[in-house]
């Protein structure tokens, strides 16, 4: 299911495991530790041909006692291995068994306060088992000029992070004001990735990314909400044999005055391609001329300043709506106008049809949101950009400000768009590396593009409105808001990565079939 456990959520899956199997004290950190070390030789195989020389960083709690077994483990396989420990007292009681065990097998263990910039740069491999998940606070003093020696290493020693890198917050995935954390080569992981593995600077920090199992069982996700990260439905994508083009849904897409059609073209040829059986352009009368000479399979109607949009959602068979990109944020009152585009909103919303807002229509209401939010229903799906997000959620945007207080917990990107899902009373999807979606029930999603799915392409003009079609041709189709979204975003990083670099918003729609064709074989 690919569910994203914070670390207050993980640690009572542990607990439950324990309890369920009746399992002795320590026994999942000697599967955690275990499993590190099988990660780290199938990562580099080539570290099994010499003689290993590691350095492990214990810190107290669990963390620490994983470093423990680490080293123990790496030592009984013929490395030469030092501990490097914050701290006598292990903090846990199976912390505390697995040190002496690590003591038992000679491995060596230093002090803090013995540690200098040349105990880096004499081995091959660093183990952070410093802190893991739970610290939310800003790593400070000898620990932070630790991981500042070991980020300024000039050799080639590897980094291995256990659980999370020290100092990156499990939850959030950012590093609190004024803190600093490792950059792992490598990260090894439980059970489940962390929402701060997918979030703001953990790709960043984690290098790749392992989710080992250690056996604490197909338990439910934990208490509260959940995460989870995007994944495409296959059948749900895929036509049957039986239909025709209304069976597949029509989608009606809002375009902008004369020479801002880009835009609402893009979302087009997107919802097409994406599967819905008809799309349709709608545009002030004056630019329809330019749109149909672009256009071949998108059908076009034309928008007057009168009751013309009415009248086109009077047609039954239009399921979905998308309005913004290119619609207009001009002065005055007419097509393009940022008055004509609230107006247009407003009509949409009164409809109550499934649609999504993206761009200007967003952008239109910076001044207006409490009468937005009066609108919105639960068909409804905004996706905006930081920007956006900014002038519609002022209070909630600044909660990811990096300035924010020294030494306070990072606020979490997941947190902060399931609240405004909360208060929009629709689905609400952030756009970025990062792209969050949740509802108004807090159900959420993480889609990013990272890892083996990183897509730096994507950061191009366009790009955002190619969502918008996407995830207007997947309601069409009959997709919930939150399932078109979290679709409509997991193919949007897919067919940027089929494409790769030189990669522009138009080719975007042209990968899909590729997309489909990999997915339905799979």
């Amino acid at each position: 299911m690919g569910w994203l456990l914070t670390a207050d959520q993980m640690r009572k899956a542990e607990e439950e495991a324990v309890r369920r199997d009746a399992l002795a004290p320590g026994v999942l950190m000697e599967r955690a530790g275990s499993a590190v070390v099988e990660a780290i030789f199938s990562r580099w195989p080539a570290l099994a041909a010499g003689r290993l020389r590691v350095l492990v960083l214990c810190g107290p709690g669990n963390n620490g006692g994983d470093g423990y077994v680490i080293a123990r483990r790496l030592a009984d396989w013929g490395a030469n291995v030092r501990i490097l420990e914050m701290s006598d007292d292990p903090g846990s009681r199976e912390a505390a068994l697995h040190r002496e065990r690590a003591l038992a097998a000679g491995v060596p263990v230093l002090g803090i306060d013995e540690f200098g910039a040349p105990e880096v740069e004499a081995v091959d491999l660093v183990v952070d088992a410093l802190f893991g998940i739970g610290l939310s606070r800003p790593l400070e003093g000898v620990i932070a000029e630790l991981v500042r020696g070991i980020g300024q290493r000039t050799g080639a020693a590897r980094v291995v992070a256990v659980d999370m890198p020290s100092g990156l917050d499990g939850d959030s995935g950012r590093i609190p004001s004024g803190g600093v954390a490792i950059r792992a080569d490598l990260t090894v992981t439980f059970h489940t990735a962390k929402p701060g593995h997918y979030l703001a600077r953990g790709p960043e920090h984690c290098g790749a990314l392992v989710v080992a199992d250690i056996g604490i069982g197909p338990s439910a996700p934990g208490p509260g909400l959940v995460a989870r990260l995007a994944r495409p439905d296959a059948a749900r994508l895929a036509k049957g044999g039986a239909g025709h083009k209304y069976s597949h849904g029509h989608a009606l897409i809002l375009g902008g005055p004369p020479g801002a059609g880009g835009a609402a073209r893009l979302a087009a040829r997107a919802a097409l391609r994406v599967g819905a059986g008809l799309v349709t352009l709608a545009v002030p009368k004056g630019a329809l001329a330019e749109n149909a000479a672009r256009l071949d399979a998108v059908m076009l109607a034309g928008l007057g300043e009168g009751r013309d949009l009415p009248a086109l959602l009077a047609d039954a068979r239009i399921a979905s709506v998308c309005a913004g990109p290119g619609l207009g944020m001009g002065n005055g009152t007419g097509p393009g106008s940022a008055v004509a585009t609230r107006a247009l909103v407003g009509e949409i919303l009164a409809d109550g049809r499934a649609a999504v807002l993206d761009a200007d229509a967003l952008s239109a209401h910076a001044d207006h949101a409490e009468a937005l939010f009066s609108r919105l229903h639960d068909k409804v799906v905004l996706t905006p950009h930081g920007g956006e997000f900014a002038r519609l959620f002022p209070d909630l945007a600044a909660m990811l400000d990096d300035q924010a207080g020294k030494g306070r917990a990072p606020s979490s990107r997941l947190a902060v768009v399931r609240a405004a899902a909360a208060r929009a009373g629709c689905c609400v999807l952030l756009k970025g590396p990062d792209t969050v979606i949740a509802d108004a029930t807090g159900a959420s999603v993480i889609n990013a593009a990272a890892y083996e799915r990183v897509a730096p392409w994507l950061a191009t003009a366009g790009s955002g409105d190619v969502l918008s079609g996407l995830i207007a041709g997947l309601m069409a189709r009959g997709f919930a808001p939150l399932a078109a979204a979290e679709t409509g975003a997991w193919l949007h990083v897919e067919a940027a990565r089929e494409f790769g670099p030189g990669l522009i918003a138009e080719d975007l729609p042209e990968m899909l079939p590729i997309v489909f064709r990999r997915l339905f074989a799979e």
